[in-house]
């Protein structure tokens, strides 16, 4: 399929445009949860392009600095990422190309920060950089995807539906944890507690936000809720893309819910091991029930039949188990 290379390459340019805002939104609501607006690119630039001693260079110009250089760093990523988008479709090894090179920018971002010292990755950390150039990668390939959905459809095939699947299933459950969350807060009469207690443990671990503080701790944590709610989706749409094939691998949801269980509790406990008592234990299995229920429900409506061969393939399992327990006959 013959592809303008001039338009892969725009297209490409533009996904690397969308990529750099959406680090920049990021880093800008990040910095503004802990009450330091605008800190990121301003340290950044500080330390990239001056060596950490910006004299006589003003916070704005250090931000303009900093910003040609993101964004000129994404566009060639994205421009990189586009033609090597496009080859894979006539050599499919080079998706895994593709995504190796992703990585490795992530990667390389990090050990960038890394190297400007310890102080400067305190200050950004580690995560809120997987955070940003995970939802900047997930953007760009949706809008470059989106643009050639032919290309999309020749190298993922099947997995855009389950992508999807799992991408709506994550979304559902989200919302039904946060409505749950905000109900309770509600019904004590302390709207948004629960987002609070644990944005504030994330980003500066203090005991009370500053008011003008409030609603970024609140959009940075809903970021960070509902990108784990997908990941969570996905994983569950895959398995029960499986079940076509094998209906008790519908089993292993439960193993996956169990494992996103213990990985919240040890993650709340790491940040603050207080947090888990000030929010209530029974409090957040009750919300990630419920939101189980609801992801279910979404799925099994898109998977409608996979009760019945679930009881056929247990009935099969038992049959073989008697047969293999009954003494063979001595002739």
């Amino acid at each position: 399929m013959a592809h303008s290379r001039s338009r892969i390459v725009i297209d490409g340019a533009i996904a690397g445009l969308l990529g750099a805002g959406v680090v920049a939104l990021w880093f800008l609501v990040f910095d503004a949860a802990r009450g330091h607006i605008f800190e990121t690119p301003v340290l950044l630039a500080a330390a990239i392009l001056h060596g950490s001693h910006p004299d006589g260079i003003s916070a704005i110009q250090l931000m303009l600095e900093y910003s040609v250089l993101h964004f000129s760093a994404f566009i060639i990523a994205g421009i990189v990422g586009a033609n090597l988008l496009e080859a894979a479709e006539n050599e499919p090894a080079l998706l895994v190309s593709l995504f190796v090179f992703l990585g490795a920018f992530d990667v390389f971002f990090i050990g960038v920060v890394m190297f400007l010292g310890p102080a400067v990755m305190q200050e950004v950390t580690w995560w809120g950089i997987v955070v940003a150039n995970l939802s900047a990668t997930a953007v760009m390939l949706y809008y470059f995807l989106s643009r050639h959905p032919a290309l999309a459809r020749n190298l993922l095939g099947p997995w855009i539906a389950i992508l999807q699947e799992g991408v709506a299933a994550g979304l559902i459950g989200a919302v039904i944890v946060a409505a749950w969350f905000l109900a309770y807060d509600l019904a004590m009469g302390d709207a948004f507690k629960t987002p609070l207690l644990l944005a504030e443990a994330i980003f500066n671990n203090s005991t009370a936000a500053a008011p003008d503080t409030v609603a970024p701790l609140i959009i940075a944590y809903s970021v960070i809720h509902f990108l784990g709610f997908i990941a969570f989706g996905v994983a569950l749409a895959i398995l029960m893309a499986a079940t076509d094939r094998e209906p008790l691998v519908a089993l292993g949801v439960l193993v996956v819910f169990a494992i996103f269980e213990v990985f919240f509790f040890g993650w709340v406990t790491l940040i603050d091991s207080s947090l888990l008592e000030q929010l209530g234990w029974w409090k957040i299995i009750a919300a990630n029930l419920l939101a189980l229920i609801g992801m279910m429900m979404y799925e099994l409506s898109s998977h409608r039949g996979l009760w019945v061969r679930l009881q056929e393939r247990w009935a099969l399992l038992e049959h073989e188990g008697e047969e293999a327990s009954t003494p063979t006959p001595r002739r």
